[in-house]
């Protein structure tokens, strides 16, 4: 698990600290905060687990172009350049630093002109070979098939997040005794409500009635895709609570139904009360508000919300304030706006 990510002078960011739940954390603000570079950075540098399970004994050396790609591939800067990530106006240079619940910790800085990033400090960094999940803010099932190859073939507009959760989709699924009750349960009411489930056949993707008909995926709903990609890492074990590294899930709420939004808010709260952690950014008030009515502290949930804002008084520099209570989230824009439209 991720306890704390700090940032300074990175894309928007002058110097940000947040520290994590090991449960759920979901972070609001308005367009423009740095909640999606926020997400992106944090699993940028959890995914190291990515060069240590190919060779557990990978040099240290090795690790500076390792991070450095897997920066530029994840933010897609101009150029390609990760120097173009560096905070615009600042002196100093860019840093950041994620430590790890178990103790491991890792620091990198470099400058505007960089080619690549420098090792500051680290901590048993390499010991640290949990994979963390990103979900991304468009589904991927209608247009998997083939994208693999073609992203590595071409210069695609996307960045790396999406081959990463087409990779988890393409993965066989795992034998079904080694799947969480839980887990199991969660499979179970996505294809109730979604009155079927999805089949896969390496990248190629079907969608199967509950009578047993077959349908291209690009006729489903994209709310049930979203939930079909859910399904679809639990199946394969991407997603495994007290086993997986971190979820993040980037506006899960995109192009879903508010009445879907109940039972996948129910799924992630299960999911971490089992020893999944869950980091999130959402725009959304019926959601936001679910995780509220839904949380309980009976059954061990602990749900921090982090808004991000801008400081009038030096802007555009981004602040944060961090709560565990929803009636002390300020600012909310989500429901700053839902206040003026009742």
């Amino acid at each position: 698990m991720i306890k704390s990510l700090e940032l300074k002078n990175f894309t928007i960011f002058s110097h940000l600290k947040i520290d994590f739940s090991p449960k759920i954390n979901i972070i609001i603000g308005e367009n423009g905060t740095g909640k999606t570079h926020l997400l992106k950075a944090a699993y940028a540098l959890s995914s190291g687990g990515k060069l240590f399970q190919l060779n557990s004994d990978v040099e240290e050396s090795k690790w500076p172009e390792f991070l450095t790609d897997r920066l530029i591939r994840i933010f897609r800067p101009l150029e390609n350049k990760l120097g173009k990530l560096h905070h615009k106006g600042s002196q100093e240079r860019a840093e950041l630093a994620l430590e790890f619940e178990a103790g491991q910790f890792l620091k990198i800085h470099f400058h505007n002109n960089s080619q690549s990033l420098v090792i500051q400090d680290t901590t048993h960094y390499d010991e640290y070979n949990k994979l963390p999940t990103f979900i991304t803010t468009k589904e991927v099932i209608s247009f998997i098939d083939g994208f693999i190859s073609s992203y590595d073939r071409r210069e695609l507009s996307f960045d790396e997040t999406y081959k990463d959760i087409c990779q988890s989709i393409e993965l066989k699924s795992i034998r079904p005794e080694s799947l969480h009750e839980k887990s199991k349960w969660a499979m179970e009411e996505i294809k109730k409500i979604c009155e079927g489930s999805f089949s896969f056949n390496g990248s190629r993707a079907t969608f199967k009635t509950m009578a047993g008909e077959e349908y291209s995926t690009n006729i489903i709903a994209e709310g049930f895709r979203k939930l079909g990609m859910l399904s679809r890492l639990i199946e394969t074990g991407e997603i495994r609570p007290g086993i997986s590294g971190p979820l993040f899930w980037d506006e899960p709420e995109g192009n879903m139904n508010p009445k879907l939004m109940k039972l996948l808010v129910k799924i992630l709260l299960e999911l971490s009360r089992n020893g999944q952690q869950i980091i999130l950014a959402t725009h959304d008030y019926v959601f936001l508000k679910w995780f509220d009515l839904l949380g309980d502290r009976s059954q061990g949930d602990e749900i921090r919300y982090h808004t991000l804002y801008r400081d009038e008084k030096n802007y555009p520099s981004i602040l944060l304030n961090s709560t565990e209570d929803y009636l002390l989230i300020e600012p909310n824009p989500i429901d700053e706006a839902f206040d003026a439209l009742i």
